[in-house]
């Protein structure tokens, strides 16, 4: 009886990660789509690409902040009511755009998506440590990182096809998919007791918030005054969590040294990971001469493939542990920079092969990065923690992108970091490879040190 129940178990918990799995291509899906209806909504509305952009980096910000603010409630409240809230939300913000008379509710629309979208990157976290012991949250992780590649992959495709030959508004509609999976989330979650003992800290809560927007924003726009205010937002963060009898975030988080290291590291693996999505299309476009659509074709497989060997990664992270495939990662995003800064504006189908290595170090590496933090934090701290590292991947991305735009603006550059580049006309996007793998290497000399107890496991 006793066998029949645990395999009933395993099976309730199998079912619920594909049900997560599915939830995540969409909100990944949803999360991309919109860069490539971009030039259409701006031709639509009449708009400055500057205002048009704030489709992508109003949903970035609200993004940003609401996986800390939904990582911190559920470790409070029942995750199926945050879950059944936040998709709600979404499905108001999606029918707001699909609807939208005017540029102003496009992006009220896409803001409000974000809120609701934001439960997703804690949940994507919290059910694999939650319902998943050590020794088996690997597959499941692998699991979710296969759906987050596939999601990436087909996004592109979807989008050009439905603003090609539909309408981008019907992007708000395939965005709705994801309600799919609320009733399944209602059945198969656990219904948890709520630990609302103590009141939230709002102040901390505003706080923490404000320093998110402002430094997005500082990010984004460039502006050293916002960045200024957020670091004065920041500070004063800190004061209160020091003087707050129960503050929004516990101090003592940051005191545990793997946690803090994870951080660090997948903040840093985020943004080189930046390299593929934003990077390379603009290489293939712009260098290339491609279409939209041949370049996310161009793409395709090896996002696909990086979905498809995710399942692999989790189960290799389970049986040789985390550092045998954190440091698969790493050697095949460098692999790939590597040999993307020599070939950079050669041959498509070239390109094509070669983003495979990184597509995979990407995935790969959030696998091993998501099982070191999920096993550092104790379970009152899960759902905050988890929330905080996924914020700091949305940092390093929006960090990320715009630094990359601010180096392909340098013209007429001499330096030439990789000698052996083929094609000189992409001598900005050579330069940015070889940058990023040098970051690679860097980041592989801190995992090295932080999770020596992973290393000598995966040996």
């Amino acid at each position: 009886m006793k066998k029949d129940l645990i395999e009933m178990n395993e099976k309730r918990k199998g079912k619920l990660i594909l049900i997560l799995a599915f939830a995540m291509v969409i909100s990944v899906m949803n999360s991309t789509m919109f860069n490539i209806a971009l030039p259409t909504i701006t031709n639509e509305f009449h708009l400055q690409p500057s205002q048009a952009g704030w489709i992508v980096t109003g949903y970035i910000i609200v993004y940003a902040i609401g996986s800390v603010m939904f990582g911190k409630l559920a470790d409070k409240y029942k995750l199926k009511n945050l879950l059944t809230v936040g998709l709600l939300i979404f499905a108001f913000g999606s029918l707001m755009g699909f609807l939208a008379p005017n540029f102003s509710f496009v992006l009220a629309g896409r803001i409000i998506q974000a809120m609701g979208a934001s439960i997703m990157p804690a949940t994507s976290m919290i059910i694999p440590t939650r319902y998943f012991t050590p020794e088996k949250r690997g597959r499941a992780l692998g699991i979710t990182s296969s759906a987050t590649a596939f999601g990436t992959a087909v996004g592109p495709i979807v989008a050009g096809l439905v603003t090609n030959f539909i309408s981008w508004r019907y992007l708000f509609v395939i965005s709705l998919l994801i309600l799919l999976t609320l009733p399944f989330f209602r059945v198969f979650l656990d219904n948890e007791e709520e630990k609302v003992k103590n009141k939230t800290d709002l102040i901390g809560a505003v706080l923490l918030a404000g320093t998110l927007a402002l430094l997005l924003l500082a990010i984004t726009q460039g502006s050293l005054l916002l960045a200024f205010i957020g670091i004065v937002f920041f500070v004063l963060f800190l004061w209160r969590i020091r003087v707050a009898q129960n503050p929004f975030i516990q101090g003592n988080l940051f005191e545990n040294r793997t946690f803090s290291a994870g951080l660090l590291v997948s903040a840093l693996s985020s943004g080189i990971g930046f390299g593929i999505p934003y990077l390379t299309p603009l290489l293939l476009q712009g260098v290339n001469g491609l279409s939209p659509m041949l370049s996310g074709l161009v793409m395709f497989p090896g996002a696909a493939l990086a979905a498809i060997l995710g399942r692999k990664g989790g189960k290799l992270a389970d049986q040789k542990g985390n550092g045998f495939v954190a440091y698969t990662a790493l050697l095949c995003f460098f692999l790939g920079y590597g040999i993307l800064s020599i070939i950079a504006g050669s041959s498509p189908y070239i390109i094509m092969i070669v983003l495979i290595f990184a597509y995979v170090g990407q995935t790969f590496i959030q696998i091993a990065l998501g099982n070191n933090v999920s096993r550092s934090l104790p379970k009152e701290q899960a759902g905050v923690g988890m929330g905080i590292y996924m914020m700091m991947n949305f940092i390093a991305g929006a960090t990320a992108t715009t630094l990359i735009s601010k180096a392909l603006e340098v013209k007429n550059a001499s330096l030439q970091l990789n000698p052996f580049l083929l094609d000189h006309n992409s001598l900005n996007y050579s330069n940015i490879y070889v940058v990023l793998a040098i970051l690679i290497v860097i980041v592989t000399l801190i995992y090295m040190s932080n999770f020596r107890k992973e290393t000598i496991k995966s040996h």
